[in-house]
């Protein structure tokens, strides 16, 4: 007889990576795996990571350490990875990817540095951190690998051409790389979050008519949050989805059913 349904999602004495932990998605996905049992490090260039480790930390959440790190970067990426895996011992059972950022400019005017930029953080890094934990992961027999997508993995959105085009690399990195270590161990998934109040969408939240319609899209009628990212975080991150991996899955209110 197996493991009961409620131990499958269990993350005692796993170990996690979070590059983005300091995100208003990022730090609720951190929260969840700590709640689940898994010993943490969160990657991020925010100096709040410092008080959100202090406060989970304070909280009783105690196995969980701070790295300040670049990820637009490639030395500081692959730096920060090193310190991140010494800190857990050398062994990673879980890699989430939440960093990211967003630039709104038209099409023909969006600047060179600001496309480097949003591809560089949302895509490039999402690689190489990718790469790393596989590389570890290959030795030590298997692990889970979650990137965050964007509805805009599946859309092209307005005035966001750089951030379309990363995520709708992280879905179809997320499917190759798949392909390449389902059959050694490793499942790579990602999350596709909708419409979420974070600060990255500050100004569409602060646009009322965007906001309506947005919400002419969201059978829910609200935007999302953190919290709602927590449970699949957990699910793909644990022995329960075992068998599900190369899946780009939206956490939308409904949206892309409309």
């Amino acid at each position: 007889m197996g493991q009961n349904i409620l131990e499958k999602f269990s993350l005692k004495d796993k170990t996690a990576i979070v590059v983005g932990g300091a995100g208003d998605l990022g730090k609720a996905m951190v929260e969840a795996l700590l709640e689940a049992g898994a010993k943490t490090v969160v990657i991020d260039f925010d100096d709040r990571i410092f008080k959100i480790c202090e406060d989970f930390k304070n909280t009783g959440l105690v196995h969980v350490t701070p790295i300040k790190a670049d990820v637009s970067k490639v030395s500081e990426i692959k730096e920060s990875y090193d310190a991140a895996l010494e800190a857990l011992g050398g062994k990673l059972d879980i890699l989430i990817n939440s960093a990211g950022i967003q630039r709104r400019y038209s099409s023909e005017t969006f600047p060179d540095e600001e496309w480097s930029k949003v591809i560089a953080i949302n895509l490039d890094a999402t690689f190489y951190y990718c790469k790393h934990a596989g590389n570890t992961m290959l030795k030590n027999g298997g692990g889970k690998i979650i990137n965050i997508a964007s509805l805009m993995s599946f859309l092209g959105g307005i005035t966001i051409p750089a951030y379309a085009a990363s995520k709708g690399g992280v879905g179809q990195l997320t499917k190759a790389l798949s392909n390449d270590w389902a059959a050694k161990g490793i499942c790579v998934n990602a999350i596709a979050p909708g419409y979420m109040d974070t600060q990255l969408n500050t100004a569409l939240i602060n646009d009322k008519k965007r906001t309506e319609e947005v919400f002419l899209r969201v059978p829910m009628k609200r935007w999302g949050t953190g919290e709602d990212l927590k449970g699949l975080t957990i699910f793909l991150a644990s022995a329960a989805s075992d068998y599900v991996t190369g899946c780009v899955i939206p956490v939308d209110g409904g949206y892309l059913a409309r």
